[in-house]
């Protein structure tokens, strides 16, 4: 499955869940009866930052934003299962995936070549810091993967110093990116620029046409595009959820190669 292929499912799922809600079960058939119970668990199940209704997130309107134009792509294009992240670095329970869950996903299915995995730094509009860490994830991304992941882990593991830190967010995360090795000007030319707030804002807008309504969440996509997975469920589900999804998807290939 390629790319595009994922942005063209993550979008009609986008359509169908305007038309549904939370409680609305998932479509007849979708997953196994195992995969079923853990994708259907409520919020309750795992810890998740709830995000008030309002305009900036129930307002659908505009274009469909593309999702391969959007986020962070970690794995091979070539995975069977594709996963999208939707999480504000301003969010705790964001961090504690980060931190707890998302090493071992790294290792035991993104780097396997099992998961393709779109992490989306989005603004909820809760936390005012998040928009200068989120810019300069982004720049870095754009110059050097290599530091991005210095820097994304650095905002993770030390986020309770930018985030509380009012107008001095800044100046903490520039100083945080010039030591991971970024080019400085490049960098600030970055932030000075309109690409990265437009890539913001167009993952911003993701969020809302895909009806996101708690931090982190997950949607999955394998043979079929499972509901929406909302809060960092603990590592031990979200294992088996990527098992049985893998499993599912690989099997459905299979069935369709002539023998």
């Amino acid at each position: 499955m390629k790319l595009d292929r994922l942005a063209l499912t993550a979008l009609g799922l986008a359509v169908a869940l305007s038309a549904c809600s939370d409680a609305d079960a998932a479509p007849e058939g979708a997953t196994t009866d195992l995969t079923r119970t853990l994708l259907e668990q409520p919020s309750s199940d795992g810890v998740s930052t709830m995000i008030p209704s309002g305009p900036s997130v129930t307002d659908e309107g505009g274009p469909r934003i593309r999702v391969s134009a959007v986020g962070i792509n970690r794995g091979s294009v070539e995975a069977p299962v594709k996963v999208v992240e939707m999480s504000d670095y301003g969010c705790g329970y964001c961090r504690q995936f980060h931190q707890e869950s998302f090493p071992a996903i790294l290792a035991e299915f993104i780097e396997t070549g099992m998961v393709e995995w779109k992490f989306v730094p989005y603004i909820t509009g809760m936390w005012e810091t998040s928009f200068p860490a989120t810019s300069a994830a982004e720049c870095a991304y754009q110059q050097d993967v290599v530091a991005f992941e210095r820097l994304n882990s650095r905002l993770w593991d030390d986020q309770r110093e930018w985030k509380g830190s009012g107008g001095q967010a800044a100046g903490i995360v520039r100083g945080w990116a010039s030591e991971v090795g970024l080019d400085m000007a490049t960098f600030d030319s970055c932030l000075a620029g309109d690409e990265q707030v437009r890539r913001i804002a167009e993952a911003t807008r993701l969020a809302a046409q895909l009806a996101v309504r708690g931090t982190p969440t997950f949607i999955v996509i394998g043979a079929d595009a499972y509901p929406p997975i909302q809060g960092a469920l603990p590592l031990d589900a979200f294992r088996q959820i990527l098992t049985v999804v893998h499993g599912e998807a690989v099997g459905s290939a299979g069935a369709g190669e002539p023998r």
